[in-house]
This record gives C-alpha cells, sequence and structure tokens, in this order.
C-alpha cells in the first residue's frame, strides 16, 4: 500500500502527541433514537443535540478526538461550544440513510458530503462507514454488493487524497439473509478479510470490529498494513477493557474508537444527573482506556513506517 504523506500527516490531528487514537463516538443518528426510546423518552431533534453536546464537554478534554454526525453532532457542538482545543474532530460522511437490498446493507455515497464539505465543518478527518461481506457474490441479475463497497471506498479514499483530508473507514460484518448466527471463526475470518481489501485501498486508518480473540488479532496484524483502531460495538465496559488490551498486544492496534461503552447509560437521564454520570462514571471510563492502551497501542507513525517498510 502507498500512502499520500500530506493525508497521512493529517492523522495527527486525530491522535495523541503518541500517536495513539483515544477517540469518543458520539456519531450515532438512528441507534440514538432507539436508545432514547428505550428508557421510554422518544428523542426529540433537541434530546439528540444536547446529548451529543453534553458527552462532547465531558469527554473531549481527555480524548484524542471525538466522532460526530454532521446532522445533530457538528452544529451543536459547534454551537455549543463543546469541543475542547486539545480534541480533534472526526466527522461521519455516510448518508444518515443508507440502502438496502432484499435484507442487505447496501453502501452509497453522497458526492456533496466529501472531504472539502467536511473540512468546511472544521472536520480533520472523514469517517465513512461500510458494510462488506467478502465472501459474497452475487445470483444472477443481483447487484454485485461486495463490489459496491469496493468501488465506494476508493471513490472516499481518492477524495480524500486530493483534498489532503484522512479518510479513516469502519466496516461492520452482517449476517446474509436467512444465514445463522455466525460462530466465532467465521467472524474472525470476514473481519480479517474484509479489513485486508479495506487496507489495500488505502484507507488511511480502519475502524474495525474485535475479532475475537489473541489468536486472530494475530492474524489480523498479519494482513493489515497501515492503522488501525477497535471499536467498542456496544459491548460492557469491562468486557471492552480486555478487547483493547488484546487488540493492541497481539493485534498492533493503535488505539480505539469508543462510543456506548462509555457513554450509554446518560441517555437515560437528564440535567444534573447526567453531568454527575458523565463526570464521575464516563470520564473515568474514557481514563480507564487510556491506561489500558498505555505503553500498548502501536503509534499510528509506527504503523505507517511498517507499510512503507
Amino acid at each position: 500500500m502507498t500512502e499520500a504523506p500530506t493525508a497521512r500527516a493529517g492523522l495527527d490531528a486525530i491522535a495523541d502527541p503518541t500517536g495513539v487514537f483515544s477517540i469518543v463516538a458520539m456519531d450515532q443518528r438512528n441507534t440514538l433514537r432507539r436508545m432514547f426510546a428505550a428508557v421510554g423518552h422518544p428523542a426529540e431533534t433537541a434530546d439528540l443535540r444536547q446529548a451529543k453536546v453534553d458527552v462532547a464537554a465531558a469527554l473531549t478534554p481527555v480524548a484524542s478526538a471525538i466522532l460526530l454526525d454532521p446532522t445533530f453532532g457538528v452544529p451543536a457542538v459547534h454551537a455549543g461550544q463543546a469541543l475542547a482545543p486539545s480534541c480533534g474532530l472526526l466527522i461521519a460522511a455516510e448518508p444518515e440513510e443508507r440502502g438496502s437490498y432484499q435484507g442487505e446493507p447496501r453502501t452509497h455515497r453522497d458526492p456533496a458530503q466529501d472531504a472539502a464539505w467536511v473540512r468546511s465543518m472544521g472536520g480533520d478527518a472523514v469517517k465513512f462507514l461500510v458494510q462488506l461481506r467478502p465472501d459474497r457474490r452475487p445470483g444472477r441479475g443481483e447487484p454485485d454488493l461486495a463490489a459496491e463497497v469496493i468501488d465506494v471506498v476508493r471513490a472516499v479514499v481518492a477524495d480524500c487524497r486530493a483534498a489532503g483530508v484522512p479518510a479513516v473507514v469502519e466496516n461492520l460484518i452482517y449476517r446474509l439473509p436467512g444465514e445463522p448466527e455466525l460462530t466465532p471463526d467465521q467472524r474472525a475470518d470476514l473481519i480479517i478479510e474484509s479489513a485486508r481489501i479495506l487496507d489495500d485501498l488505502g484507507v488511511d486508518l480502519l475502524k474495525l470490529e474485535y475479532p475475537g480473540s489473541a489468536a486472530a488479532c494475530r492474524r489480523l496484524s498479519g494482513v493489515v498494513t497501515g492503522p488501525w483502531a477497535v471499536l467498542s460495538a456496544g459491548v460492557a465496559f469491562d468486557e471492552f477493557q480486555d478487547v483493547l488490551r488484546i487488540s493492541c498486544d497481539d493485534g498492533g492496534a493503535s488505539g480505539f474508537i469508543a462510543g456506548r461503552a462509555l457513554w450509554k447509560e446518560a441517555v437515560g437521564l437528564d440535567g444534573a444527573a447526567r453531568a454527575e454520570f458523565l463526570t464521575t462514571v464516563a470520564r473515568p471510563r474514557l481514563e480507564d482506556c487510556l491506561r489500558a492502551v498505555d505503553g500498548r497501542a502501536r503509534p499510528w507513525h509506527a504503523a505507517q513506517r511498517a507499510a512503507r517498510g
């Protein structure tokens, strides 16, 4: 994989001074609405905006960056002046309403939501979510959904390189229609093969699911040449601590991009109660994550050198 130095240098804006990522994910939109509904509080726009402001105010003084959506998060956090000066800004550029084909996610890109658009909102990097099943083969007359993902990611990377903005791509594995629950080995194989394909496209930073074990992390480190960060996927916080240590020790991860594992209980709280939770529980959780990766995470610069070597 070849790198564009201007794009790679941009990763410093979302990493800490040592080159490690400690990014808070607060880009949820429909997921956040469902979280509010689950606690008996159907969310209005004001609720979504306030939740994002509250999380940003409490956690960005500690985080290397925050991941926000452009619909509610970016405008609310800017208006509330809730972004700490030391914290970078990663903006989700995938369309809010994603397509589907007979029950499968279908990736598409809005050309207007490009790197220049992200930069115009004060973003330091583009985040783009895809769902790639590398083993999917289209039937007669069906679209090639895996090829569509690859084409979209290729376009995102090219656009980001032209603009000098880092491209961060997140992949989530999914079950095919009618497919039984994936075994741990199947999930690991799919996560690793997807990561290999996306890494070959020149993505600056991969945001990946935990492949399930130390052995799978070692396999992942053998196929991914650039930096990657592990996502929390809503797992329990204690479990995420183990995920962090293994991902770094065995997978060469350059840090984490964590959301619900840090702040999910705050959704059911309001006002002073939410502020207290974020200050006394969520922020210490983030600090625990920083300790978990300290001395373990591979700085993204080292991953870049390994790719060039």
